[in-house]
């Protein structure tokens, strides 16, 4: 596995510590590497309207966002696992994360690779997103970026 991928699992675990999870109790933590090297984290926070909650990979992105640095956005990595336990198996992101992580490629012209570990451990299950989310919908399919090559 490349230093890429190590950095960003261990930066998410580092931001799973933040989650605000007292609804599910599953900790998530979210790292987003950017072009030039930076790593901006998330971690999930629930709300007990449980439709208001925000995913890790969602706040990590947003706050890139909110840095102008939306089209820089070269890798993520996810963890996640319940609140109090080493669980081991990497967890993915999950539909709406899929979506919104796809945005963040096609508006930076990559299939970003998404590395996707557990709370604990050193499994790391590496994917682009066009495998997480093929044939996905996003501003290509409105014209307001170019399509990226099949």
């Amino acid at each position: 596995m490349n230093e890429n991928a190590r950095a960003l699992i261990d930066a998410a675990r580092e931001a799973a510590k933040n989650a605000y999870a007292p609804y599910s109790n599953f900790a998530v933590g979210a790292a987003v590497l950017l072009s030039d090297g930076t790593i901006v984290t998330g971690a999930n926070f629930e709300n007990a309207s449980y439709g208001l909650s925000l995913c890790a990979e969602t706040v990590a992105l947003a706050t890139v966002n909110a840095q102008g640095r939306f089209r820089d956005v070269v890798a993520i990595g996810v963890i996640g696992g319940r609140m109090g336990h080493a669980d081991t198996a990497p967890v993915s992101p999950c539909g709406r994360c899929r979506q919104i992580i796809n945005e963040a490629a096609q508006v930076g012209g990559r299939d970003l690779p998404v590395y996707c570990g557990g709370a604990a451990g050193d499994a790391i299950a590496a994917y682009k997103l066009s495998e997480l989310l093929p044939h996905a919908f996003g501003p290509a399919d409105l014209g307001l970026v170019e399509p990226r090559p099949a």
